[in-house]
């Protein structure tokens, strides 16, 4: 088992990366102390791993609460229900939530704790790739608008993470493929070597070699640990996590959550940002190449679906977090490994790379 440590003072708590950690009496004894437990998970996830962690937990009162599966229900009223769930079954201030399966459910889970009886502690059980490398640590919780997604949440930090990899060995090829897209962010934004590797053990990732998946997701969750602890609540620094993400979270709504996992454009939205930065005269072709190669390799899109090409993303991406004293800051790449936050840079660059994927182009 591996472990890492989110430094934030008080508030700073543990990851655990390793396989077979998904029962571990000994990890939820120390992380999830009291008697009044709610696991939130969704009806695949159930299936796969709900009585394994039941058996798992410390006894007392623990209580089920399942959504369906998908972006969709990550809303305001799946968020009602939950909380209706812990007040009908009289839960204090003493319950801690158990978030088991991905990303949606993590950021519902955590955006309920956030706000119950004004904060409640809560675990994060990541299930997929995209969630154990990246939505399952930092504190971001949310749930999504019709108008732009995760535009209400808190900050609210986990009292722990617990990465099992051998969940990973049930995820589709296409949501471990969309957890990809977040572990080659790291390499993009701050981690060069990291990069390197990643192309170099790309193959292994894909048909999900144990060894190479507990390295990248302990490598992943060691850069998004580091910028945490610099900057928790995303007053600098901490935005560069959101590489791609602004076009991303623009095509996800565009397309009304459907058609592309998060990952998936989030993949799309990177080789904007490098398309971008090569406009802007910082990287250069064979940087844009060997970016655009890397995603390929973890079977990702580079490129809009079809249905997506009439959108006007220019609008869709005025409704986004980024946004301040109505201008937009891109995240964007000076080179492989180091990424740059801008609000000041050429609206025509931003235009044509809009118009060149809109048409359909791949760069």
């Amino acid at each position: 088992m591996r472990e890492l440590t989110v430094r934030l003072g008080e508030r700073s708590y543990p990851i655990y990366i390793g396989r077979g950690l998904l029962g571990s009496r000994e990890l939820y004894a120390e992380l999830v102390p009291g008697s009044q437990l709610m696991v939130v998970t969704n009806t695949t996830v159930e299936k796969l791993y709900l009585d394994k962690l039941k058996t798992a937990l410390p006894g007392g009162r623990i209580a089920v609460h399942v959504l369906p599966d998908g972006e969709k229900y990550k809303t305001l009223a799946s968020f009602e229900n939950l909380i209706t769930e812990l007040l009908r079954n009289k839960f204090d201030r003493g319950c801690c939530l158990i978030a088991l399966g991905g990303g949606v459910i993590g950021d519902l889970t955590g955006f309920a704790a956030a706000c119950y009886q004004r904060g409640i502690r809560f675990l994060q059980v990541p299930t997929t790739l995209l969630a154990q490398v990246d939505s399952s640590v930092g504190g971001k919780t949310a749930v999504n608008h019709p108008l732009g997604k995760n535009m209400i949440g808190a900050f609210h930090q986990p009292c722990g993470v617990i990465a099992d990899v051998d969940a990973l060995s049930t995820l589709p090829d296409r949501e471990l493929s969309a957890g990809l897209a977040e572990v080659i962010k790291y390499g993009l934004i701050r981690d060069k070597e990291f990069f390197v590797w990643l192309e170099n053990n790309m193959a292994a990732l894909v048909t999900r070699d144990p060894a190479a998946l507990e390295e990248a997701v302990e490598r992943s969750c060691r850069n998004k640990a580091e910028v945490v602890a610099a900057d928790e609540r995303e007053g600098g620094l901490r935005a560069i996590l959101n590489l791609g993400h602004t076009f991303g979270h623009a095509l996800e709504t565009g397309l009304n959550y459907e058609l592309l996992l998060h990952g998936e454009a989030v993949a799309i939205g990177m080789l904007m940002a490098a398309d971008m930065s090569r406009r802007l005269g910082w990287l250069g072709d064979d940087d844009v190449a060997r970016i655009r190669a890397l995603l390929q390799l973890a079977e990702l899109p580079v490129r809009f679906p079809g249905q997506a090409r009439g959108l006007d993303m220019r609008e869709l991406m005025s409704v986004d977090k980024k946004v301040r004293g109505g201008r937009l800051n891109l995240v964007l790449l000076k080179t492989i490994g180091e990424a740059v936050i801008s609000r000041d840079f050429e609206e025509s660059a931003l235009e044509e790379t809009l118009a060149f994927f809109s048409g359909g182009g791949v760069s």
